[in-house]
């Protein structure tokens, strides 16, 4: 077999492999060293295929089809400061543990460190961040080397399912030339009946009698407890309303847990816990909490280590930022909640004095909320957005049952976090593993493409939809099942740092606020996208709804113009507003 033939075999054998465990899609960056592999993928006919040309785009957007189906996204690059580009994704996607199957070519051992061009140390290039590393050398042939691939390519999509699950770096380096002349075979035929070579069964989670007697005795002598729903719960919201009926508690779930739905979802604890004394008056006795802390900063401060906490996570992670958990357990949290439920059956049907408080409390400040986003902050003409509150609530209240939003770090999925009522038939995302801004947008095509055809509609700030217009590259040729919105808030700048101690300062506007002064409708449709500008609540929820959400084949943008100057009011008027409407309960 000659060197070229042995390096098609090679690539043709890790992606007959890759689709034999399950993996769907790749996204290819172009290059010429990673050509064997992108050639691999293409010709398989089973994956699909989407090219990228901007690394950190493409990285992202592999990101988004594993955040969507649970499944690792082949993404591949060349070598150099190609595969540097994916690191941002990379990191995301380890601490949001996300499947992510990285691929980046290099150049083979004989040119490394000797300045041949698009030639960087890539070794463990992207350090702790990844959960398995290898660099094979340059595929060659010999005995075995068939069952060597595939083991290779079958253990990369295990270590990428975890757990934990998150990123693997397969670092391949290629020898020239790099474009087979001859047919790709290879001496080791895939298993029977289109198995994996390596078939991993995943760890056994069952959630065992004595862990699920002891919790259950600690919620059964504790009746003033809350069960707290962060990003990453892992908990059906069936099983957490079974929890909380039986314990008698009220969920405080943020909207990217996908608990904030069902009777005993508590939405408003931001406002309610800005209120007076309310938070001294409704301090619990213990906290189950699942997945991470709540995005709130206040709700996070208030649960100090004085409170009771118990933090379930199916990998054991330390999700504690402000260190006040009392006790760490590592299960499946649907599961252990699931038998708490069950074993804290009771023939009694009436609600909690506890519980009750809190679900009156709720409606008291939902209509508060509701009453101030509604009446005060619109004008006589149909009601201009002044208050990113307002977009968000309206947004997730619009979006069809079996939609999906996806939701940006900063401002707005705080703003999300503030306003959205419970509701059920929606899932929420977002990338909360490091909250950064940047690759919002190609996260959210590759939400959409894994959703496909249901809708997807993404939430962002001004910046963040900046800081990724290259994911608009290649957004009018999306799939033709796709449905992807983009819903930006437009506040001229950086609009949570008027939230924070350096909206103060004299620099604010030129360091913080770093107002842009672009016209975002016609960077959106100089890139394909369909845009246009919305600045009423009446138009936003008529184009969120019309049948176009679920037949335009075309990346559709929404720019919302908010002021970002006026902001802070509004939403401290709602807090205002809640305090005065719970005033005789705190």
């Amino acid at each position: 077999m000659s060197e070229r033939d042995v390096t098609a075999s090679f690539a043709a054998t890790l992606v007959d492999e890759w689709v034999r465990a399950g993996v769907t899609d790749a996204v290819v960056a172009p290059g010429s060293r990673s050509a064997p592999l992108a050639l691999a993928l293409v010709r398989d006919g089973r994956l699909q295929v989407r090219v990228v040309v901007d690394e950190r785009s493409a990285a992202f957007r592999a990101l988004g089809l594993g955040l969507a189906s649970g499944r690792p996204a082949v993404v591949l690059c060349t070598s150099g400061t190609a595969a540097a580009n994916f690191h941002p994704a990379v990191v995301e996607a380890s601490h949001a543990r996300v499947p992510l199957l990285v691929c980046t070519a290099d150049r083979p051992p004989e040119l490394r460190d000797t300045g041949a061009g698009q030639s960087i140390d890539q070794h463990g290039l992207f350090g702790a961040a990844v959960r398995w590393f290898c660099d094979p050398g340059a595929p060659a042939d010999g005995p075995g080397c068939g069952a060597m691939w595939r083991a290779l390519a079958s253990r990369a999509v295990a270590e990428t399912l975890g757990p934990p699950a998150g990123p693997v770096h397969l670092n391949l380096a290629f020898r020239e030339p790099l474009l087979p002349t001859g047919a790709a075979h290879v001496d080791v035929p895939g298993r029977v009946d289109g198995q994996p070579w390596i078939r991993s069964a995943p760890a056994s989670r069952v959630a065992s009698p004595e862990g699920v007697r002891r919790l259950a005795d600690l919620v059964r002598t504790h009746p003033r407890g809350l069960l707290i729903a962060g990003w990453g719960a892992g908990v059906a919201p069936s099983t957490a309303a079974r929890f909380a009926a039986a314990a008698g508690w009220p969920v405080l779930a943020d909207p990217i847990s996908q608990l904030r739905t069902g009777k005993l979802a508590i939405s408003t604890y931001e406002a309610l816990l800005r209120a007076p004394q309310f938070g001294t008056a409704h301090t619990p006795d213990l906290v189950v909490r699942v997945g991470a802390a709540l995005t709130s900063k206040v709700a996070t401060e208030w649960l100090d280590a004085s409170v009771p906490q118990i933090l379930i996570d199916p990998d054991g992670a330390w999700l504690d930022p402000t260190h006040a958990a009392h006790l760490r357990l590592a299960g499946d949290a649907d599961l252990l909640l699931d038998g708490v439920a069950e074993a804290l059956r009771s023939p009694r049907h009436d609600m909690s004095p506890w519980l009750a408080d809190w679900l009156d409390t709720e409606r008291s400040a939902r209509a508060a909320i509701d009453d101030v986003l509604d009446s005060r902050l619109t004008t006589g003409d149909g009601g201009r957005y002044l208050c990113e509150g307002q977009v968000a609530r309206d947004v997730a209240a619009a979006l069809p049952d079996g939609a999906t939003l996806v939701v940006a770090s900063s401002l707005p999925v705080r703003a999300l976090e503030w306003c959205m009522a419970p509701r059920d038939g929606l899932r929420v995302l977002a990338n909360r593993g490091a909250n950064g801004i940047d690759g919002f947008v190609s996260t959210v095509l590759g939400v959409a493409e894994s959703n496909a055809p249901a809708p997807t509609v993404g939430l962002c700030g001004d910046l963040s939809f900046l800081h990724d217009t290259n994911g608009l590259l290649g957004a009018d040729q999306i799939g033709e099942h796709c449905r992807a919105t983009m819903v930006v808030l437009d506040n001229g700048g950086g609009g949570i740092f008027s939230y924070l101690p350096p909206s103060q300062l004299p620099e604010f506007e030129r360091l913080f606020a770093t107002p842009h002064r672009l016209d975002l409708v016609e960077i959106a449709r100089a890139h394909g996208a369909l845009a246009r500008r919305v600045d009423d609540r009446h138009t936003l929820r008529e184009v969120l709804i019309s049948p176009h959400l679920v037949e335009s084949t075309k990346l559709r943008v929404f720019v919302v113009p908010v002021d970002r100057h006026t902001g802070v009011a509004h939403h401290r008027a709602l807090w205002e507003a809640v305090a005065v409407a719970v005033g005789d309960r705190s």
